[in-house]
């Protein structure tokens, strides 16, 4: 085939949503009325901030806790210090890092359980199985989806970091 004198024209962007059934091509509207995403989706959703920090003040780190949107539980980063200070062992500060993020749902209404997607930074992947070995008393039913990811340093010089989403039920 000779790409020189075969080009296809370039659908427009909106018209790749076209591929539904019963869509002309083109027809980018008739795409969006057969979508299947809830009406929740493309209305406007209220937030509420868990711990929410004013930028009034200046002392406070620039960020919420957590934030509701709709039934979802979006959790900032957490840290596993004890009074400031990095624990002794990569289990006892995962341990404490865990019981942040649990703490938080707790206050929320919800468990561990409830986590569908977790980020794990951490400043050495070596530990990882030292890790792994407290994160999974923490669940007593699927895991949620989860990446570990290597970053280098970490604030405080923590080992770990560690940010999820959850859901109501």
């Amino acid at each position: 085939m000779d790409l020189k004198t075969t080009r296809a024209p370039l659908l427009p962007i909106l018209g790749l949503l076209c591929l539904l059934p019963g869509c002309a091509p083109g027809d980018a509207s008739s795409a969006a009325q057969e979508s299947n995403a809830p009406e929740s989706a493309t209305a406007q959703e209220s937030r509420t901030y868990v711990n929410p920090r004013s930028p009034a003040d200046e002392d406070a780190l620039p960020f919420s806790g957590a934030v509701w949107v709709g039934n979802t539980l979006y959790l900032s980063g957490a840290l596993g210090l004890e009074g400031g200070q990095v624990p002794a062992t990569a289990e006892a500060e995962a341990t404490l890092v865990l019981d942040n993020i649990k703490g938080v749902l707790e206050g929320e209404g919800l468990t561990m359980d409830d986590l569908v997607s977790v980020q794990v930074f951490a400043s050495d992947v070596g530990d990882y199985a030292a890790f792994n070995s407290v994160y999974r008393t923490y669940f007593t039913r699927e895991y949620p989806a989860r990446a570990f990811l290597g970053a280098g340093t970490l604030l405080f010089g923590a080992r770990f970091e560690v940010q999820g989403i959850a859901t109501r039920r």
